[in-house]
């Protein structure tokens, strides 16, 4: 098995320069065989084809008395039909900061090629396609469109970048969209300095090597008045190359948590600096980064004193003994009393004492002041940093906070972790949400440590209940009561509560059919935020009664499409949470119809590891037909190799829950 996290500590020699050149060397080598050609073995379906990518990031002294990166791509798109056309809009973000650091763009150059009467026809990028978006006072894009596209060109433009945030790298990305003939990167790392490279995502590298050769560095220091000096020495470089080549495309498919996740990329992370510069180590472990945020005045300064809480709070739960009790009246008071303005990250945006007077705080306050007032009234409360499964996940090798950006609150209290999210205002006690379980995460506190959420942890169970029979006039009637899971009834509980009702009831209505009628609705536990909901409404089925009567025991209940629709796949099936979904349905044949055919039971098992099972049951005794569906997965994680297997199941699955009961009238 593949591990998604693969630390590349050493690059092996497998293969000299030499041996393996990109297809295009330099700018302008396009032919016309090149052209010419339509389709492509790796992908005959693809929009376009990249077919050649190459990058190189150099580090060079600068005028400021320090380091700079430069960065250097040469990229060749064949657009093979009007799909493609977006390739041939390019973004490249420049950031700068305030202490003068900046990316400056320079060298940029494009070309598009036509095939025009069986010539080759270039048409030459003008400055005048160049444009600026600035952003905001750190970030600007630069943009540009290759002109002259059309089904069948070839774009090529390269470009270097000069940036000075030597620490902050951006990954190679080998994979994209579309198929990727070549991609290659070469980093020219001197000596002086230590980077990590990661590599990241389930496809191997096609060969990578190294060259050691000395190289001259010269830095030139401002200084101040009008003086500056110079810093010239050589120093050991290595130039390091990785290289993949025939990348398949890869596209977001369902139960994908973030595709972010499984682009095949290399990361780095710079880890030191040494001789001749001063030795700095930039790494630091857990317990600096936990002390830094609990020293912080964005994070946990706050919640060592206890000056931020207002008067008006402090008798609130004062009367209160149960520990338990306690906690779960001051979540319920953070909760229903302060409006979330969104997620900003794990700093928070205001003062304690700001987010109390105004009432309203991003997520990181909400529950940064939650831990506040729990630890206030001496419950044994801490902040966990995440990162959210839209954010991909964190770097489990290396320290770092550059990962997470979510923050809810652990309590231990009699013996177990509770975890609460205050600023979802329908959000029960020790329930957050699914997007929160993205494998590692950080308790920040005293008792500093690392936690995993993971969706197998976590069980979504659903059942419904149907019972139909004919009325005095021989119509089928019936009753339906759902209870969803706990996820499940907390998007409910948002639904009527954005919407109303009786728009709740209608879309429900709607996905049954115009054959189906629902009235008598009703839904319990709605403001009990730590149950499930219990919905209820009853049903009116006005069937056309042909000489033959369809009805699919399942309703509108069942799975009605495999949502593994792809042949392969190379990256996990990474479900919210584990599901075990029971559906029961007791109907009365209709009136003056017989059965004439029953669907087939099956049970059946995804595996003999027990990663879950379908059960699919009915019977017929009298008047009278049985039914049951259950699906249950016993793990929310499939890796790549399992994907077969889980898409022929869910296919079963499909197939059952779209079969149907056939009645044929009486003689």
């Amino acid at each position: 098995m593949r591990t998604l996290f693969t630390l590349l500590c050493s690059v092996l020699l497998l293969q000299a320069f030499s041996q393996n050149e990109a297809p295009f060397p330099k700018f302008g080598k396009i032919t016309v065989n090149d052209l010419e050609k339509k389709l492509y073995p790796l992908d005959s379906h693809a929009k376009a084809v990249v077919l050649q990518d190459v990058g190189s990031v150099s580090i060079e002294g600068n005028s400021k008395g320090w380091f700079s990166l430069v960065i250097s791509r040469h990229k060749i798109v064949h657009i093979i039909n009007k799909n493609g056309y977006s390739l041939a809009d390019v973004e490249i973000p420049l950031y700068k900061s305030g202490n003068n650091a900046e990316e400056r763009i320079s060298a940029i150059k494009g070309s598009t090629y036509n095939l025009v009467n069986g010539k080759l026809e270039e048409t030459k990028m003008d400055k005048s396609n160049l444009f600026t978006e600035n952003v905001n006072k750190n970030k600007m894009v630069k943009k540009f469109t290759m002109p002259n596209v059309k089904e069948g060109s070839i774009i090529e433009y390269e470009y270097k970048v000069t940036s000075d945030f030597i620490r902050q790298l951006d990954p190679w990305i080998f994979q994209e969209e579309v198929p990727v003939l070549w991609s290659e990167f070469t980093f020219s790392l001197p000596g002086f300095f230590t980077y990590a490279p990661l590599m990241r995502g389930y496809l191997p590298l096609s060969f990578a090597d190294r060259k050691e050769r000395t190289n001259y560095f010269s830095v030139r220091d401002g200084g101040g008045a009008g003086q500056s000096q110079n810093y010239n020495f050589s120093a050991p470089v290595t130039d390091l190359r990785w290289v993949m080549k025939d990348v398949p495309a890869l596209h977001t498919e369902s139960f994908t948590s973030s595709i972010l996740n499984h682009i095949s990329r290399m990361e780095f992370q710079m880890m030191a600096q040494g001789h001749p510069l001063n030795n700095v180590n930039f790494q630091k472990s857990w317990f600096d980064l936990t002390k830094m945020l609990m020293e912080s005045e964005d994070f946990g300064a706050g919640l060592k004193t206890k000056s931020w809480v207002s008067d008006d709070i402090k008798p609130l739960f004062a009367s209160i003994s149960n520990e338990e009790e306690k906690a779960k009246k001051i979540f319920g008071y953070v909760r229903d009393n302060y409006t979330s303005i969104g997620n900003s990250g794990i700093g928070m945006t205001e003062p304690l004492k700001n987010i109390i007077k105004n009432k309203k705080g991003a997520v990181s306050d909400l529950n940064l002041l939650l831990a506040g007032l729990l630890r206030y009234h001496g419950l044994d409360a801490s902040p966990v940093i995440l990162s959210t499964t839209g954010n991909g996940f964190v770097w489990e090798a290396y320290p770092n906070l550059k990962g997470f950006n979510y923050v809810v609150v652990l309590l231990k209290i009699n013996g177990k972790d509770i975890y609460l999210d205050a600023s979802k205002p329908q959000l029960g006690y020790n329930y957050i949400l699914p997007y929160c379980y993205n494998g590692m995460a950080r308790v920040i506190g005293d008792d500093f440590r690392e936690i995993s959420l993971n969706a197998n942890t976590l069980q979504e169970t659903s059942q419904t209940m149907v019972i139909i029979a004919n009325d005095e006039k021989g119509k089928l009637v019936g009753k339906v009561r759902h209870t969803p899971g706990l996820y499940e009834s907390y998007q409910a509980r948002n639904k009527i509560k954005d919407k109303g009702a009786e728009a709740f009831f209608k879309e429900i209505e709607k996905e049954y059919g115009p054959e189906v009628v629902i009235q008598n609705t009703s839904v319990d536990s709605l403001k009990h935020y730590d149950l499930p909901v219990t919905i209820q409404y009853d049903i009116d089925l006005n069937l056309e009664k042909d000489n033959l009567l369809y009805v699919n025991p399942m309703f509108n209940e069942g799975w009605k499409k495999n949502p593994f629709t792809s042949l392969k796949r190379s990256y996990p099936v990474e479900m919210p949470y584990m599901v075990d979904e029971t559906f029961l349905l007791t109907l009365e044949v209709p009136a003056g119809y017989e059965v004439d055919e029953l669907p087939k039971q099956l049970m059946l098992k995804i595996d003999e590891d027990g990663s879950g099972f379908f059960e699919y049951r009915i019977s017929h005794s009298g008047s009278t037909i049985s039914f049951r569906s259950r699906l249950k997965m016993n793990k929310a994680f499939f890796m790549p190799e399992e994907y077969d297997t889980l898409r022929e199941f869910m296919t079963i699955v499909v197939k059952k829950h779209n079969e149907q009961i056939v009645f044929k009238k009486k003689k």
